[in-house]
């Protein structure tokens, strides 16, 4: 059994290095052009470089965007965009149109192609279409099956294939979505990295003889489900996903917080670690569902993998997110001496809650905050400000860049 890749999202500098901190052995992440995701804070060129130098000085991984679908306007930085691509030295580039699959070959012909989940590559021939033009991996669509996962892997060995196993599910047909256009009249083009995300606005619906008169859209197990599905959750399927022939997973999410990110990866790190040492009696811990409930998500769901999504795998009572923990504040040292751990504040926090801290590498420490000092050493009674950096008298050593977390009151 070959060692799976931990694929992970960084839509900036700080998410990358928290991603790569917690355990991924790969990132996908974007440039300011070509991607699709244009509101994340994304890299600029500079910043590209940078972080293929930081990946590359740990054994890491940078995969890059260029997986919009262009217009004419589009393509005319595209080739000296390709050619700084592979000067600094990026381990692939992800595409999904034809077009610039074929100027990226001409122009950078040893710069490998992975085949973005946008191209839908939904069976075994079109996968063997992108291998034999060059492809080097195909990411499969969302709405492949692990049946249909295998007969490619067999069909076609000598290609890495990709899948997803974490995060938001698209509403379209494998993310090639057009109500983003029509809601902004053009302006914000899902398929050019500008989708507004209409998929998860509420809506109402106003028949034309009784203006301002709004009859909510429901949904039972008979009627019309649209837009909103849950996310998508395969930990419970790791096994299976391994069976497949998949050679890379990878977790949605360049958008999310680095909570987010750092939260997820550690525990996909953890079953795969534990799955590759021991596969005959690897189990799901609990304890993992649990952190994935920590975070700020959809209720889950098997996506297309297990079997076609019925109405239980979208959502109907609300359109928000739930969570059970805050992240509020990031450890940056620990001060051995002192026995102090310092933390700068992401949210409000006080003197007698209960805290727990979430290591890139160690357990989980659990925490009633009993001393809070400033930097000058005087006692506080609360962390009031944001990036504030405050001594907590933690009596546990604990790990640079640990995530600093407390239960939302509605789970208390």
């Amino acid at each position: 059994m070959g060692k799976m890749e931990l694929l992970a999202p960084a839509g900036s500098m700080d998410k990358m290095k928290m991603a790569f901190l917690y355990g991924a052995d790969a990132v996908y992440l974007g440039g300011k052009s070509f991607g699709l995701r244009a509101f994340s804070d994304n890299f600029s060129n500079e910043e590209l470089k940078e972080a293929v130098d930081y990946a590359h000085a740990r054994g890491k991984h940078i995969h890059v965007t260029v997986n919009i679908f262009p217009h004419n306007d589009d393509l005319k930085a595209l080739p000296d965009y390709l050619v700084y691509l592979r000067d600094i030295g990026v381990d692939a580039i992800l595409i999904a149109d034809p077009g610039i699959f074929a100027m990226a070959r001409q122009l950078v012909p040893d710069l490998p192609i992975h085949v973005s989940t946008q191209a839908n590559t939904t069976n075994w021939a079109s996968t063997k279409f992108w291998h034999d033009n060059g492809a080097s991996r195909v990411v499969m669509a969302r709405e492949v099956s692990l049946r249909d996962v295998k007969e490619i892997h067999a069909k076609v060995p000598d290609v890495e294939l990709e899948g997803f196993i974490h995060g938001a599910m698209c509403i379209s047909y494998s993310g090639r979505c057009l109500l983003s256009n029509y809601f902004t009249q053009g302006d914000r083009d899902s398929n050019r990295g500008e989708c507004v995300q209409c998929c998860r606005f509420k809506y109402n619906v106003v028949e034309e003889k009784r203006p301002g008169q709004y009859f909510p859209v429901v949904e039972d197990e008979r009627g019309t489900y649209i837009f909103n599905s849950k996310d998508l959750c395969l930990l419970p399927y790791l096994p299976d996903l391994y069976d497949a022939g998949l050679s890379s997973l990878k977790i949605e999410g360049r958008m999310k917080s680095i909570h987010y990110v750092a939260t997820v990866t550690k525990v996909y790190r953890q079953a795969f670690d534990a799955y590759e040492a021991d596969p005959e009696h690897f189990t799901v811990r609990q304890e993992w569902l649990d952190e994935l409930e920590k975070i700020s998500h959809r209720p889950y769901t098997k996506g297309f993998s297990v079997s076609r999504p019925t109405a239980s795998d979208q959502v109907y009572g609300q359109s928000s997110n739930i969570q059970t923990h805050d992240f509020i504040g990031l450890v940056k040292s620990y001060d051995d001496e002192k026995g102090l751990a310092w933390v700068e504040q992401r949210n409000y926090f006080k003197l007698g809650q209960t805290v727990e801290f979430l290591q890139p590498k160690g357990h989980l420490v659990r925490y009633t905050i009993d001393r809070i000092v400033d930097e000058e050493g005087q006692p506080l009674d609360a962390a009031r400000h944001a990036q504030q950096l405050v001594g907590l008298a933690v009596p546990e050593r604990l790990e640079p860049y640990s995530m600093m977390r407390r239960q939302v009151k509605s789970h208390v």
